[in-house]
């Protein structure tokens, strides 16, 4: 993935102060963002270029102290040909002596009214999730009850005609067939769908659907955590399924685990309803509430009470 200035100003509340479509074009690579302190002193032996460089209230209010002509020429120094954009924050004047600098080495300037703390944090976030490396896993994401649910399983057992079913049930899909997915943060996956099927989904017999126009704009969501993974696997006699939900197991994408549910697809089981109990029983577990842990504590004390009435 790749971010360009011009997504930035599309999607973080910043105004265009000066720059043309060539700047705009500009690639940003890293997803760290520089606030110029020591730079701004003359020391400029860790000094970062490519990084974005904002100028908060504390920055912009040592420029003010300068003379004109220090502050033109450490602005010109600060500012070099892979400095991506400048961004002002807090909607302060932009001084003569940094769009000068800034004509010169090619440079765009962006302005916003939002705190500084608050833009840096914003545009950290955009550019952790739009830079992060991508993990393309097979499978149908859907958000059910609001928590995201990778439906995995063999090929051809029915993962899509399930995706399909939820919606109609009234939960949206994110991502059908290949899931794009990416760590947020070390406990966080989260996914999408590729922009070639974005909405999109295939249904064999039928062939592809557009989800969004058949069944419209809250049946669809553009990308979803990535909370637990269900399997679908075709039933055979013999083969041993989790009964008690005590069988924890877990799997691991783009370097965090989620837990991960088998379940058994066999002629006359509604895959859907057993999916939402799934996720339903999930989010039960993270708030406290387990039944197979109540399951077990009932059964303790019963055999215990057996016990007490034999002696």
């Amino acid at each position: 993935m790749s971010v360009k200035v011009k997504d930035l100003l599309e999607k973080v509340k910043v105004d265009l102060i000066y720059g043309d479509d060539q700047l705009l074009e500009k690639v940003i690579r890293t997803a760290d963002i520089s606030r110029p302190g020591l730079e701004m002193t003359g020391y400029f032996d860790y000094y970062s270029p490519e990084r974005i460089q904002i100028i908060g209230m504390k920055e912009w209010s040592y420029l003010n102290a300068m003379t004109s002509h220090n502050r033109y020429q450490v602005l010109r120094k600060m500012f070099q040909p892979e400095t991506p954009v400048i961004i002002v924050a807090r909607g302060l004047d932009i001084q003569q002596e940094m769009l000068q600098a800034a004509k010169e080495k090619g440079i765009a300037i962006l302005r916003s009214y939002t705190a500084t703390s608050r833009l840096s944090g914003e545009i950290s976030s955009y550019l952790d999730s739009r830079l992060a490396e991508r993990t393309s896993v097979h499978g149908v994401l859907m958000d059910i009850y609001g928590m995201g649910v990778l439906i995995q399983g063999d090929s051809g057992i029915g993962k899509s005609e399930t995706g399909l079913e939820l919606v109609k049930r009234g939960h949206r899909i994110v991502a059908d067939d290949r899931v794009d997915v990416y760590a947020k943060d070390e406990m966080t996956l989260w996914g999408e769908p590729a922009e070639i099927l974005r909405h999109l989904l295939e249904i064999r017999g039928v062939g592809i659907i557009d989800v969004m126009s058949l069944y419209g704009a809250s049946a669809v969501k553009d990308s979803s955590p990535v909370q637990i993974a269900v399997y679908l696997e075709n039933y055979t006699t013999g083969k041993v399924f989790d009964r008690l939900g005590n069988g924890a197991e877990e799997i691991e994408i783009a370097g965090v685990r989620i837990p991960r549910i088998r379940i058994p697809v066999k002629t006359g089981r509604n895959i859907s309803v057993v999916i939402e109990a799934a996720a339903m029983n999930y989010r039960a577990k993270e708030m406290g509430f387990d039944a197979t842990k109540i399951f077990e504590e009932r059964l303790t004390q019963l055999i215990n009470k057996n016990e007490v009435a034999n002696d």
